[in-house]
Formats: C-alpha cells, structure tokens, sequence
C-alpha cells in the first residue's frame, strides 16, 4: 500500500485540491467535468489525444531505436521491478514496433505526486499505474484515456478475475485493466507456531490470535517475550478488512463516514488492549523487517509480499499465512489491493495504441503466471489459474493456494479508501492507538470530520462513476 508522501505535499488530493494544484486557481471544481489542464479538449472523453501533453523525457536503448517508444512510470522498486523489467524485455523482444521503457518512481504515493507535478509541466509518461480506486482523481481531471475500443475477442475484461474488473470503469467506460493486484493477508511464523504447540494453519480470529500469544510470549527473542503481532504506521489497507472483520465500515454508501460507530470502536479498541494491555503486539518501524528478522510471530501484509518474505526467511523460518483475520462469528472481507494499468492522454494516439498492445500482452495466461509467480501478486488472467506455472508454485509452496483461496473474500473498499488523503488520515489514527495508546473513541472521533470533508469533496465525482462493484 502507499506509504506516506514525500517532497511535495499533495495530502487530500480530491478534485478541488488536485485542480488547484494543476494550477488552475480558485474555482477550478466547476472546471472539472472539462477537465485539466486542456480546456476544452480535456472534456472530449471520444477524443484520447491531447494537444499540449508532450512525453516527459526518456532513454530509449539503441538496439530499439526506431521504434514507438512508451514511457511507464512503475510504481515498484526491488524485485517487483525486476520481475516488470523480464517481462518489459520479453515484449519488446517479441515484435519490432514498439518499445517499452519502465522507470521505477519509488511507490505509489511518489507516483501521485509525480504524475501531478508532470500534468502540470505538461510532460507526461504513456503508462501510469495507481492503487485501487485512486486513479478517480485522475480520471476527474480528464488525465487517462478510455481503453474499450482496444478490446476484442481475445483481450478483453472478461479475461480478468471479475471482482476486479469494476474497480477500473467509470460511467460504463474502462479507463484501467487489472495487472498488479491482490489482497491482504496474515502472515505468521509457522516454525514458531509449531515450537509452542500451536495449530500449524495459524489463528482463523483476533480470539484465536489472544489465545496463541501467551504461548508464543514464552518463547525469548534477545530475551524479549516473541510478539504476537507487529503493527505498522500505514495500517489503513488492513484496518479496512478489519472494520469488516468486525461487523462494521469505514462509510456507507450514503457517503457517510461510520468508522467510528461501535463495530468501529470494539476494532481498534480491542486492538489498543491487545497492544498495551496485554503487551501481545506492539507498533513497529517495519513490521515486514521485524518478522522476516523473527522478532514478531506475525504481520499483516500483501500477497504480493509473499515471494519476497519466502525469500528473506529460507533457511530461518517457515512462513505460514492465513486469511485476514475476523471476529468471532463475523464475516470475513479483504479490500481488493495492487494496482491497475492506465493509458495517460497526451498528443500521440500512436503511444496509445502502444501501451494498449502492452497491455494486451500483459493479459497473456503465461505472463500473468510469471509475474504473480515473482511477486505474489495474484494471477489475475483467469487462465492463468491453469498454467503450470501457478500449479507447480501452489504444490511446491501452499501459501499462494491460501492467497487464491482467500480471494473469493475480496472486495471493493468503502469510498473513504477511494482517496489517498482519506487513507493517511485512517492511517493516522490507528497509529495513535497502536503507538500512543490513544483510546479508540478519541482516535477515530478526531478523524470522523476529516474523512467527512473529503468524501463530500469527492462525492460528486464518485456518483458521475456509478460503481456497480458493490451489487
């Protein structure tokens, strides 16, 4: 998920902010179904190309010269960027007309401010690639073309993991095709379970969880009780599936904030016990760090961090993972994570019509196979299912069984996880409790009118996308 910004400041970024932010000055909002920067050639949705929007700058490799060339602004570093740049390699080695060039901008909290520092300078990438619903800001701002002209009766949506696909339309055109998602999930340290007698597929429920940690207390670290749980800063993606784990959400669909009602408060106050109260879990710097380095039993994280964290722990520990944990006799959600890939408008149709044939290539069974194999995100190509790649993985390591698995479980976040401002705001909170022992009901009542702000901000962008993920 984002973490928390850099250099430029851009916090709510709703349509009004980002609008000001472009430069266009009070009153922007009212400009926005025209969108921004462009006048009116931004408000031309059947009109992908842009006059003004140039491609910001780029290196093409000399064996690729003469080619289209697209600029991807990734939002990945380490090895999910490798594991972009093979495949990146395997399409331009597969025909002679376009090329891709990828560069990594750090996560998608840089993305955001980058591509609104580039909107502004009129020096834009090909391809950008945003978490979940925040691409909506862009789309407001008339940024992203339309993708469906592209599809046919061999790339089209229904190739993708449908509880996914609503997530990238809006007022019934596609403006993002799934490639990079997934869900959270628990991830526990199996060895240490099986040392303190513990069941070996983990905890099913934050009751489970309070009933293991006084056995995985009496196992020493550096002559430290081994804890439960690390917490992190930018918990908002996990409290997400908690809230629902819960019984309750962050907002209705009325676009009114309930985090703070009383499935919201027995959350995060049953989590500020479990943390200070009984010392079974604690706030952590990196709770990816910490576990791998086996200081914490357990970490929320995202299956995308599975090929990773399998990785760092071999030869240490085995990692085990369970779905996302619920309350007794509550339901179990996940929010639907990762990302999706956009097409930027700008002057070249042609630069289009390129990204678009990456993104046809993207949607082949076997390269999806391959990049959830080396990241973890989920295979999100329904074939890719039955591609031996995924098989073997599956036999060979079960945890990416449990993460297919859970992913009849996922679902759209509530609309305050629409917006990256709203995300680190919830964030905000819930790190006041886990790390200040702040009382849930002060934590989440100081938010609640912040979150309100923003949902109304953004309410009438998200009525104009008539999301149909939900019904």
């Amino acid at each position: 998920m984002s973490r928390s910004p850099h250099g430029l400041s851009l916090p709510g970024l709703s349509r009004r902010s980002m609008l000001t932010a472009l430069g266009l000055g009070a009153g922007a909002a009212g400009l926005a179904a025209c969108g921004a920067p462009g006048g009116s050639d931004a408000a031309d949705a059947s009109n992908p190309v842009r006059d003004g929007f140039a491609q910001a700058d780029l290196k093409v490799p000399a064996e690729y010269d003469g080619r289209t060339a697209v600029l991807f602004w990734a939002p990945w570093t380490g090895g999910p960027f490798d594991a972009l740049a093979k495949l990146i390699k395997e399409f331009n080695d597969s025909q002679e007309d376009v090329v891709v060039v990828a560069e990594s901008v750090g996560g998608y909290a840089e993305l955001n401010q980058k591509f609104t520092a580039a909107l502004q300078a009129r020096a834009v990438p090909d391809i950008v690639c945003f978490p979940e619903m925040q691409w909506l800001q862009f789309h407001s701002s008339g940024a992203l073309a339309p993708l469906d002209d592209y599809f046919d009766d061999e790339w089209n949506l229904d190739v993708y993991l449908q509880n996914y696909v609503a997530e990238g339309k809006a007022a019934g055109q596609t403006y993002v095709v799934p490639f990079a998602r997934s869900t959270p999930l628990f991830y526990f340290n199996k060895t240490r379970y099986i040392e303190a007698g513990l069941p070996e597929e983990g905890p099913s429920t934050w009751q489970d969880l309070a009933e293991f940690a006084p056995e995985l207390a009496k196992i020493k670290v550096d002559g430290r009780p081994l804890a439960a749980l690390a917490f992190t800063a930018d918990d908002a993606w996990h409290g997400q599936a908690d809230i629902w784990g819960f019984g309750g959400a962050n907002s209705d669909k009325d676009f009114q904030v309930t985090i703070d009602q009383d499935p919201g408060l027995e959350w995060l106050e049953w989590q500020r016990k479990f943390i200070h109260e009984d010392k079974f879990g604690y706030l952590a710097q990196a709770a990816g760090t910490d576990f791998t380095s086996g200081i914490s039993a357990g970490m929320r994280g995202s299956t995308a961090s599975l090929t990773g964290t399998t990785a760092a722990t071999e030869g240490v520990f085995e990692v085990g993972t369970a779905f996302m944990l619920s309350s007794e006799g509550q339901e179990k959600a996940v929010p639907t994570g990762g990302s999706g890939l956009s097409v930027v408008r700008a002057d070249s149709k042609d630069r289009q019509d390129a990204a678009a044939a990456f993104f046809r290539f993207l949607a082949g069974p076997e390269q999806s196979a391959a990049w959830h194999a080396a990241t973890g995100y989920v295979p999100i190509v329904q074939a890719a299912a039955e591609t031996s790649t995924v098989k073997d993985l599956v036999k060979e390591n079960p945890n990416y069984g449990v993460a297919l698995a859970q992913l009849e479980n996922a679902r759209t976040a509530d609309y305050t996880n629409w917006n990256q401002g709203a995300v680190t705001q919830i964030s905000a909170a819930q790190a006041k409790v886990y790390g200040d022992n702040t009382p849930a009901k002060d934590a989440l009542g100081a938010v609640v009118p912040k979150l309100q702000e923003i949902l109304d901000d953004n309410r009438e962008d998200y009525e104009a996308v008539k999301f149909e993920g939900w019904k």
